[in-house]
């Protein structure tokens, strides 16, 4: 039996046809395609169009997860950005699928973890076993256009999720220039509140910088330009944090000092993750930052945050840390749960 996967975000979807390995049980992929969300009224002209034009050739899918970038209710979901409203009860009555699904984008990850393959995943430390501790439960911390937290219980193949809004907890700085960055982001902002997704993200990566420039050596900087550009442009942000880190690699001093911030910032939230979930199956790095950052999650710098605990410091040596290198690791898990649907 064939069975559908789709990574639904507010630019892109990706949908693809999978059936089972018969090694090991885990999702195979036999096609897939990217669709461009703006270019199409909605959800189910493109889910049309890709089983019937271009997977005619394929038995249709028995079941169907699709993982979406927002909220889900009643397995209903409303894409803002794009004023979809998509129904996964609908569109298993249209597409006669015996099961179809809607979960977060995030959360639908934990499915994936039980299938990882050695080269989808890298290792930065293993952990020790520690003495009654659970090495069922897991969690999962992303950064990429926002910031993503999970957890969940996986026993062999076996997954319970837990959805979590963790990437909306307070941002605590740990330095006078973390609080100059915040105090500096509630003004330019006009909000009270700094969340960690406004720190840790695409986004804030270049807020990150905004702040950075501002400060009087950095008013002739490149980057400057690429500033009046992003004012203007949502899509010009998008590109901005690439050039900050490309521009860290060739030696940039400044840029170097914003990757930096957000770098030990990023430590930091995933050493408190840790604490608070006690995650001894296993703490893994996300989101579509993961395989860019991979070495830089490996160095001093990173490491010394995320152990930077105090007393408890020792408990995070415990705790397996790892990274997931796939960039397609949203579809391939939503590809995971409706494998799993086949036999509900």
């Amino acid at each position: 039996m064939n069975f559908l996967a789709c990574d639904l975000g507010g630019t892109k979807v990706l949908l693809g046809i999978y059936k089972k390995d018969v090694n090991d049980g885990s999702p195979k992929l036999i096609f897939k395609k990217k669709y461009l969300s703006s270019e199409w009224n909605s959800f189910e002209q493109i889910l049309e169009d890709f089983l019937r034009n271009e997977c005619k050739n394929f038995n249709t899918p028995s079941s169907a997860c699709l993982a979406v970038a927002g909220p889900i209710s009643n397995n209903n979901a409303k894409i803002i950005n794009l004023s979809w409203n998509i129904s996964g009860n609908k569109l298993k009555n249209k597409f006669k699928f015996e099961q179809c699904e809607l979960i977060n984008d995030f959360a639908v990850q934990i499915y994936g973890i039980p299938f990882l393959k050695k080269n989808q995943y890298s290792t930065i430390q293993n952990g020790t076993n520690s003495e009654g501790a659970n090495n069922e439960l897991h969690a999962i911390v992303g950064a990429g256009t926002g910031l993503g937290i999970a957890r969940g219980i996986i026993s062999g193949k076996k997954v319970k999720v837990l959805a979590s809004e963790g990437g909306h907890v307070e941002y605590s700085p740990k330095s006078k220039l973390e609080w100059e960055l915040k105090i500096w982001l509630q003004n330019y902002l006009k909000i009270d509140r700094i969340s960690c997704e406004r720190i840790l993200s695409g986004t804030g990566l270049s807020r990150i910088a905004e702040w950075r420039l501002s400060k009087p050596d950095g008013q002739n900087h490149p980057v400057q330009k690429y500033l009046k550009e992003i004012r203007i442009s949502d899509n010009e942000r998008k590109k901005l944090p690439e050039k900050i880190c490309n521009l860290s690699k060739e030696g940039d001093q400044l840029m170097i000092e914003v990757e930096r911030i957000w770098l030990g910032a990023y430590a930091s939230l995933l050493g408190d993750v840790a604490l608070q979930e006690l995650c001894f199956g296993g703490l893994w790095i996300s989101g579509g930052t993961a395989p860019k950052h991979f070495k830089n999650f490996k160095s001093d710098l990173f490491m010394k945050q995320f152990f930077d605990k105090g007393r408890l410091k020792d408990i995070l040596r415990t705790i397996p840390l790892k990274v997931i290198l796939d960039e397609e690791f949203g579809l391939f898990s939503a590809a995971c749960r409706a494998n799993m649907l086949l036999k509900t």
